[in-house]
């Protein structure tokens, strides 16, 4: 990591404006976003010091390649999406692998951080990508039903709590067409049940609860069908689901329970 480098990068970005310029009004910051340090990060990621070193960190907490890792993610993908929503896409990282696989598409990727937004958006313009910026909660989108053919998820889950993360797979089967995917990449949550101690180094705060909970079985209660769940590297995983014909079923609570348990009922 190029200390330097990044203080430059901090120094010659007038966050006042670019934030202004991305920022949405209406937006209202959730208790468990606000009062959490990710990556040990005081304030989280409202704040312009964690935009800028979230890339060089990122790059080595996704091992063997951050571009293999996120490229598996985008392999996951059946179809030919003509609109993608990018959920918490922070620096755009994913966003920008989209755009570029699925060029005619319309691409947009949403964040809670200003911050991130803003670096996300120097990153497509140095590429010249054209992708839309929204800022806004993943959990509430306010876009209309049946919006998009495509909602991708990268390093999110682990970050937020179950219920939102359960709010957020509901909100995408919301915004999707019939047929339309659902990709979600993030940390193996087979591996953090075997690896305990390595949820501590992540400094995560809702990672203990991420681990211990299963993607499939939150995708399968938010009416999603053709659910996989597959191995990346070992340590990563990437859940691919697609919204059926038909109507999702109510799960009660401890259904829904039991399924990410492996329980039976009845």
């Amino acid at each position: 990591m190029n200390r330097d480098e990044l203080e430059q990068t901090y120094k010659n970005t007038d966050w006042d404006v670019a934030t202004q310029q991305l920022s949405n009004p209406s937006t209202t910051y959730p208790d468990y976003y606000q009062q959490a340090n990710f990556h040990g990060i005081q304030g989280g990621y409202l704040n312009a010091g964690a935009a800028v070193s979230y890339d060089p960190v990122t790059q080595y907490a996704l091992p063997p390649s951050e571009v293999l890792v996120r490229q598996a993610a985008i392999a996951a993908i059946q179809s030919q999406p003509r609109r993608i929503l990018d959920l918490g896409c922070g620096t755009g990282s994913s966003t920008l692998l989209l755009k570029q696989k699925f060029p005619a598409a319309e691409v947009i990727g949403l964040d809670l951080s200003p911050y991130m937004l803003v670096v996300a958006a120097q990153k497509a313009e140095t590429k010249g990508l054209e992708i839309s910026w929204r800022h806004g909660q993943a959990e509430q989108t306010g876009y209309p039903d049946a919006s998009f053919d495509l909602v991708t998820a990268s390093l999110l889950f682990h970050e937020t709590p179950v219920e939102v993360t359960r709010a957020i797979l509901r909100e995408s089967y919301r915004l999707l067409t019939v047929g339309g995917e659902v990709v979600v990449l993030d940390g193996s949550q087979k591996m953090l049940r075997q690896v305990d101690w390595l949820t501590n180094i992540f400094e995560e705060p809702y990672i203990h609860e991420y681990a211990a909970g299963s993607i499939d079985a939150w995708m399968g209660a938010a009416g999603f069908g053709a659910v996989l769940t597959e191995d990346v590297w070992w340590l990563h995983q990437v859940t691919r689901g697609v919204k059926p014909l038909s109507q999702p079923v109510e799960f009660s609570p401890s259904e829904c329970y039991a399924a990410e348990m492996g329980w039976a009922l009845g």
